[in-house]
């Protein structure tokens, strides 16, 4: 009687076991953001816990924790090193298992390790990397039997299929400097002439105050032009031509519009929903505009062209061709030599 008494407590002895280690799994799924200590706390718990479970408490513990964000690294590696069979949906699912921690794994584990986390929906290049360095070594290793070939021919599948996502992955990184090149950033000017902040601020302002003077001057400023030419571009009453300007100097479009519908009145107007002034900022092309007022600049610097400096012997000597020359006659030298006698 006494030992079917104890074949009978056995399984209930595990059942409570297993029910303990689900009820602390389950209140550590609730902890939204678990605290320092409670990770700790957890971490302490598990270990005793898990081994001292049924199988089937372990994988159904796995299964949950796989979906839960906050796993301690402890928790997470001590996991990862379980059997295949108890291991493969937390090294397939768990966003807890850092690239280190995958590879180590991948490296200690073995192939089944290895293919459940080539499994993984994202991995990163340098888990790829590990892994395919880690082909390229077994694959060094002497010839297997024909049992253990078949038994990793799925991994080499899988390794495969990661080698392929390493250079697809090279491929895309190539497109993307491409690219880069072709659509470069909005703040990439190439070294395009811009507006400083100050610029921007004071022609707003000017604008505001419709102050038209000091408003050629900062875009004359802004362009290292004369003031001839701003003055020109603000005489074109479209508005064309001080758009064009804006835009190629880079000026957000809500000031340039507001600038525009201030010194230009009728920009203000509506048309279909929209102002003439955003209309009009609209159909430029800032590239267009920056070549355009690069010739303006162009043009503006041979027709305002400083005066040359000459060098200082040069100025020497047109000062001296510039001063009267006094003409020696007998009379004035005769005059000069009677008072150096009478000086003696």
């Amino acid at each position: 009687m006494t030992n079917e008494f104890r074949d009978l407590e056995r399984p209930r002895a595990m059942r409570k076991k297993d029910v303990v280690l689900m009820a602390t799994v389950t209140v550590f799924e609730s902890l939204p953001h678990p605290t320092r200590s409670e990770l700790r706390q957890f971490a302490e718990l598990f270990a005793p816990l898990f081994s001292a479970s049924s199988e089937e408490a372990r994988r159904e513990a796995v299964a949950a924790l796989s979906q839960c964000k906050n796993v301690p690294p402890a928790v997470a590696f001590f996991i990862a090193s379980q059997p295949i069979s108890i291991a493969a949906p937390f090294l397939t699912s768990s966003s807890c298992l850092s690239d280190e921690t995958l590879i180590t794994i991948a490296r200690i584990q073995g192939e089944a390790h290895a293919r459940a986390i080539v499994r993984r929906e994202a991995l990163s290049p340098t888990v790829i990397d590990a892994l395919v360095g880690l082909r390229h070594n077994r694959a060094a290793r002497p010839a297997e039997t024909p049992a253990t070939e078949a038994t990793t021919a799925p991994v080499a599948e899988d390794i495969a299929t990661a080698e392929r996502l390493v250079r697809e992955e090279g491929l895309r990184q190539r497109i993307k400097a491409l690219a880069s090149h072709i659509d470069r950033p909005a703040h990439d000017r190439l070294g395009l002439r811009s507006l400083s902040p100050i610029q921007e601020a004071l022609l707003v302002r000017f604008a505001r105050d419709r102050e038209a003077g000091l408003f050629a001057t900062v875009l004359a400023d802004s362009l290292s032009a004369s003031l001839w030419l701003s003055e020109r571009i603000m005489l074109d009453i479209s508005g064309q031509q001080l758009a064009t300007t804006l835009k190629g100097l880079a000026m957000r479009g809500e000031d340039a519009i507001f600038i525009l519908q201030r010194i230009y009145d009728h920009l203000g107007s509506h048309e279909d929903g929209v102002t003439r002034a955003e209309a009009l900022w609209t159909m430029l092309d800032e590239d267009e505009c920056g070549r355009r007022i690069e010739a303006w600049r162009r043009a503006d610097s041979y027709t305002y062209a400083e005066p040359k400096q000459q060098p200082a012997a040069a100025n020497q000597t047109q000062e001296h061709e510039a001063e009267p020359r006094i003409l020696r006659t007998s009379a004035s030298l005769r005059r000069a030599a009677a008072g150096v006698h009478r000086a003696r």
